[in-house]
């Protein structure tokens, strides 16, 4: 079976890094597409980031663009979230998504396009 895991989230001042990490169990995680998202409460869950399948374009939200790098690693069993510069605005809880069954290529920030959602990682950022 599919397990999608992610982890890191903690509290951290402003302008501090966190990396949240998002680990695979059951399939191989460098085959799909990986995306970031998400959710404040009373709001739609957002895109931030995401990673495709194959060439591994990325692609990121306005708000996060230059503060924010999603990447895989090595193991091909994780993608990560690299954030830095955190601000308040980015208090959120923060799930990975993977496009598993389907074959998606070019990854995107539309919600429709994930069908595994992990546990959300709760971030944080305040004085």
């Amino acid at each position: 079976q599919v397990r999608l895991v992610g982890s890191g989230g903690d509290s951290v001042q402003p302008g501090g890094s966190l990396r949240l990490s998002c680990t695979a169990s059951g399939v191989t995680l460098s085959n799909y597409a990986v995306a970031w998202f998400r959710l404040v409460p009373g709001l739609e869950r957002e895109g931030i980031s995401c990673i495709s399948s194959g060439d591994g374009k990325t692609k990121y939200e306005d708000s996060v663009k230059g503060r924010f790098t999603i990447s895989r690693g090595p193991a091909k069993n994780t993608v990560y979230l690299q954030m830095n510069g955190l601000k308040p605005e980015d208090t959120a809880d923060y799930l990975c998504a993977l496009s598993y069954p389907a074959l998606v290529t070019d990854c995107g920030l539309n919600k429709s396009l994930y069908t595994y959602w992990a546990q959300g990682t709760q971030v944080t950022v305040s004085s």
